[in-house]
Order: C-alpha cells, then sequence, then structure tokens
C-alpha cells in the first residue's frame, strides 16, 4: 500500500462496501451486486436502510399520539428489511462478512454519511429508464453528495433487466481534475476484472461550425486529430501503471452522454466524474452523469475528485 492510501479511509482494511436497502426489486439487484463486488475485494458488507424517523413526525403534526405506534411499525420493517437483505447476501457469497445499520436518519443522510469511510456505495436502480428506487431522490442526493466512489446498478432493459457481468470498462475522459480520479478508478477496475478499458472522450460541447458568429478555419478532422492526441496524452501515464489493461481509444464528435450510453450496452461498468469540465461547482451533478444514472444499460460508477470537498 503506498502512502496515498494509508491516508486514503476509502482504501484501508476497514473500509467496506456499502449498500442502500429499501426492499425493492432495484435495491435485491444492488444486494446481490455489491455482495459479489465486495467478496471479489475482499471487503466487508455493510447494508444501510434510512428509516427517516423526523419525518414521521413532520407527517403526523398535532396528531402526536399515533407517533409511536407509527415509529414502532417503521423501525419493525427496516429490520425485516434489512434481515432479508442479509440472508441473501449470505446466499449469495457465503463467505462474506456482512454488517447492517438502520439508521434513524433518510435513506441519503445515512448513505452520504455512510461514504466518509466506505471502499464504495452501492445503490440500486430499476429497469426503466429514469425510474428510481431508494425514494427518487435518494440516488441523485447520494452521487451527487457521497465522499468516495457511489456505484449505481442499473440493469440492461434490452436483456430482461439482467446485470451484466461481461464486457469492457468505459469511463468518460475529459481533461477536468474529477475526470483523472475516473481515470483512476477505471483503470484498477478493469485491472481487477481483467477487463479491456474504452476511453471515451467527445469534444461535441465545442461548436465545430461557429465560433462567436464566425466560421472556424479547421474541419472535423482536425479536430478529431488534436483530441486523439490529448487523450493519448491524458491515458500514457496509466497505461504504463497498468499494462496489463488493453485500451481502445474513442474520439467522436457525439455528445459524451449519447455515446457513453451507447457503449453501456455491451459494457459491464461505466465510470464517470460527478461533475465534468463545463460544471459549475455548485451543480449538484454534470449532465452527462445526471443521463448515465437514469439511462446506462448497465451499473454506473460516479467518482469524485479526491480533495473535492462534499457539498
Amino acid at each position: 500500500m503506498t502512502e496515498q492510501e494509508f491516508d486514503d479511509p476509502h482504501r484501508l482494511a476497514s473500509a467496506a462496501v456499502v449498500v442502500g436497502v429499501d426492499g425493492s426489486e432495484g435495491s435485491t439487484r444492488a444486494v446481490h451486486w455489491a455482495a459479489n463486488y465486495a467478496a471479489d475485494r475482499q471487503r466487508r458488507l455493510h447494508l444501510v436502510h434510512g428509516m427517516d424517523l423526523a419525518a414521521i413526525s413532520r407527517g403526523v403534526g398535532t396528531y402526536a399520539v399515533a407517533t409511536q405506534p407509527i415509529v414502532d411499525t417503521v423501525k419493525a420493517n427496516g429490520i425485516a428489511v434489512l434481515a432479508r437483505a442479509r440472508l441473501a447476501a449470505g446466499d449469495y457469497e457465503p463467505q462474506l462478512s456482512v454488517t447492517s445499520w438502520a439508521s434513524p436518519d433518510s435513506a441519503a443522510h445515512a448513505l452520504i454519511a455512510s461514504s466518509a469511510t466506505a471502499f464504495a456505495v452501492v445503490i440500486g436502480a430499476v429497469g426503466e429508464a429514469g425510474t428510481l428506487s431508494h425514494l427518487g431522490s435518494t440516488l441523485f442526493a447520494v452521487a451527487s453528495h457521497a465522499r468516495g466512489p457511489v456505484i449505481v446498478v442499473r440493469p440492461d432493459p434490452n436483456a430482461g433487466n439482467a446485470v451484466r457481468g461481461s464486457g469492457p470498462v468505459v469511463v468518460g475522459v475529459d481533461g477536468s481534475r474529477v475526470s483523472e480520479a475516473a481515470l483512476a478508478a477505471a483503470f484498477a477496475e478493469a485491472s481487477e476484472r481483467r477487463s479491456g478499458l474504452v476511453a471515451v472522450h467527445a469534444w461535441s460541447d465545442w461548436d465545430t461550425g461557429q465560433f462567436a458568429g464566425e466560421v472556424v478555419p479547421v474541419t472535423r478532422g482536425d479536430l478529431e486529430g488534436v483530441e486523439s492526441a490529448v487523450l493519448a496524452e491524458r491515458l500514457a501515464g496509466w497505461q504504463e501503471k497498468y499494462p496489463d489493461v488493453e485500451v481502445t481509444r474513442d474520439v467522436c464528435a457525439a455528445g459524451p452522454a449519447e455515446r457513453l450510453r451507447e457503449l453501456s450496452e455491451t459494457a459491464q461498468l461505466v465510470v464517470v466524474g460527478n461533475r465534468g469540465r463545463g460544471g459549475f461547482l455548485g451543480l449538484l451533478l454534470g449532465s452527462t452523469t445526471h443521463s448515465l444514472i437514469q439511462h446506462a444499460h448497465c451499473p454506473v460508477m460516479v467518482v469524485h475528485a479526491e480533495a473535492e470537498e462534499p457539498k
């Protein structure tokens, strides 16, 4: 372990794979995926269920007499949900160490808090594009504000909502600091999985026909040549560190979200930064990442830059 890894709480031996559990179909799928992921990396699996007890008091309002029975029911349900998930994880990976936590906070708060020391946080999404389990906004909140990698387990709606376990790892590259962090994660994942890596660099956020109202004196071929050289330079150091990973470079004029979604149809994992080069620091998620966690056909890993402060 390097000095940097020793200082990184996400790399410590105690860092668990954390998975959100709410009893939904997407959650069940996420537990299965997370159990395999934790076992492959010799990590503990930590199941987290958010009960959001404060919301009960807000919802009941002046009818305080009803609060305790509702709280008791919610707690019992949470314990039952975690028990079922724990049994399922043990069936998937019998040797896996599994712990659980029924948090009084909301699922979003519990998972974001857990992310500070987690190896990764895993959340499930259902197969239909744009539809989320985990109370809707929870997925976006965690992907935006977590302090480490977040993996959204998206199944392939074209394959009976199965989660693909083969194919390349795909990574979006745009030159930003968080993109460099995504590259680091993608190379590590590809090496661990013994898969190829497809590095995608799209320049469609440029206007290739006009700039300030005037025609740009370059052709599409010129742009692709320049951007191919830029991509090669960004990949060089990582290819030296991971010589076992076969890399395919993909430079295209299509929008990054469109191209990455297309490649997700045959990939086992897509890796992106939480924000791209065009994003503002106050934004929850970059538009590309926002699109992928709703529409990708495989799991999506959202990476945050190491030095980035959570919002």
